[in-house]
């Protein structure tokens, strides 16, 4: 029945080309630009790290001052002083704690005549690699006593090992960065979380992987240069060790939420301990955010994307209630051929399954249309200079969805065309043809 239904409804629609090409156009432009910003919104939305970020937490604590004037933000940052975050990796209360700063120095290959180039990395502790599931091609990171040690090692990004050492493993040979040797310890494999959570969350947290990562206190003995939010107050001037400045970045592995209630309680009595010696003066309430929390809390979406969304899915409503009014034109056109066939004996179901074929058939041809320009809005949007530009891709599910939420459209958009239609009244029709 269904397939006599679609036979009918190709054959309705071929009668009345133009209003038929004129669904499937405003249909196929309301999927298109809607399903090209849902596409951007569920990448970027993704969990950066399935089956281990239930486990990491981004704690967050105040060193401020008490707040002076209203333009003061109420919420800290999440950023760490040097002093807060050393004490907490010390304290190990965490199955693994890591601290980290983003970085970036010159590189100089080991080939001579090649002219040395920078490279952005983060300097880390040793927990970092494990704590995060870092994939390694060879080697592997370094053990917190060569954190303590001052050790002069690096991991290699795969992207970089390879720029240095073609496709060979880069493990035992020496780079020079800036102006130092270290010893290549490890290469990761294809590493690149996205967002990159663990960073400060900036318009860079989307994009190019991390190179290189150094040990945190190396970099902080041997000077090199830091990136990212560096914040201070009364006075404390540009010491990164200062505990009146806040840049560092730290994150917990906690394997159970049991374990997470204790680390917040542990957070709460360092607050009170650091108040006893005079500093950390705002009441003491620490947060302890699980990574998608984290993400939300620091706004990794642009707003602009959301901004751009909500347009989309509002010009897919008003192309939608055009269609309605398009298919009840349809539809009423022809209440001759409806009458005649309630007059045979067509019950009103079954007049109404029809039209909804018809629409549903309208929702394919659409739907089609609707992935093509889908597909051309992702290129359009992968030729932009932003981060994320390069992560605009449909997968399956969003190939799926494009022709479910289609087909959904289109239905809903021919209930009320079907309803009117299917209760015209036969015989008063018959009398008027």
């Amino acid at each position: 029945m269904i397939g006599y239904y679609a036979a009918t409804a190709i054959s309705s629609l071929r009668r009345s080309k133009a209003l038929a090409i004129l669904m499937i156009l405003v249909i196929g432009l309301g999927i298109g630009a809607s399903m090209t910003m849902i596409t951007i919104f569920h990448v970027l939305s993704g969990d950066p790290l399935p089956g281990r970020s239930g486990q990491l937490y981004a704690p967050v604590i105040d060193p401020r001052p008490l707040a002076r004037d209203r333009s003061e933000p109420g919420e800290p940052d999440g950023n760490f002083t040097w002093p807060d975050a050393m004490n907490l990796l010390r304290a190990h209360r965490a199955d693994r704690q890591a601290v980290m700063a983003g970085g970036a120095v010159p590189v100089r290959p080991p080939q001579g005549g090649q002219l040395p180039f920078y490279e952005a990395g983060r300097y880390v502790t040793a927990d970092f690699f494990a704590m995060f599931n870092a994939p390694f091609a060879a080697g592997g990171g370094w053990r917190s006593d060569e954190d303590d040690a001052h050790a002069r090692v690096v991991v290699l990004n795969s992207e970089l090992n390879r720029k240095l050492f073609g496709d060979a493993s880069g493990v035992g040979h020496t780079v020079r960065l800036k102006n130092t040797d270290f010893r290549v310890v490890g290469v990761l494999d294809a590493w690149n979380p996205q967002p990159q959570f663990y960073a400060q969350i900036n318009g860079r947290v989307y994009g190019k992987a991390d190179q290189f990562f150094l040990p945190l206190q190396t970099a902080q003995d041997l000077g090199l240069d830091f990136n990212g939010r560096f914040s201070c107050w009364d006075g404390g001037g540009d010491a990164r060790t200062s505990d009146h400045c806040v840049w560092l970045q730290f994150w917990v592995q906690l394997d159970t939420t049991a374990k997470a209630v204790a680390y917040r309680d542990f957070l709460g009595h360092y607050w009170h301990q650091q108040q006893a010696h005079g500093r950390m003066p705002r009441p003491a309430s620490p947060q302890l955010f699980g990574l998608m929390d984290w993400l939300a809390r620091q706004h990794a979406i642009p707003d602009d994307l959301r901004l751009q969304l909500s347009l989309s899915l509002g010009f897919l409503a008003v192309c939608m209630l055009n269609v309605v009014g398009l298919l009840l034109a349809t539809f009423l056109r022809r209440g001759g051929e409806i009458s005649v066939r309630r007059a045979l004996g067509a019950r009103r179901w079954e007049i109404f399954l029809q039209l909804g074929v018809e629409s549903c058939v309208i929702g394919l041809a659409g739907g089609s249309l609707g992935l093509g320009i889908a597909f051309l809005g992702l290129w359009s949007v992968r030729q932009r200079p932003d981060g994320y530009a390069q992560l605009a891709q449909m997968d399956a599910s969003m190939l799926f969805g494009t022709f479910a939420l289609a087909l959904v459209a289109s239905v809903i958009a021919g209930l009320l065309p079907a309803w009117r239609a299917c209760r015209i009244p036969p015989a008063l029709q018959l009398k008027t043809q």
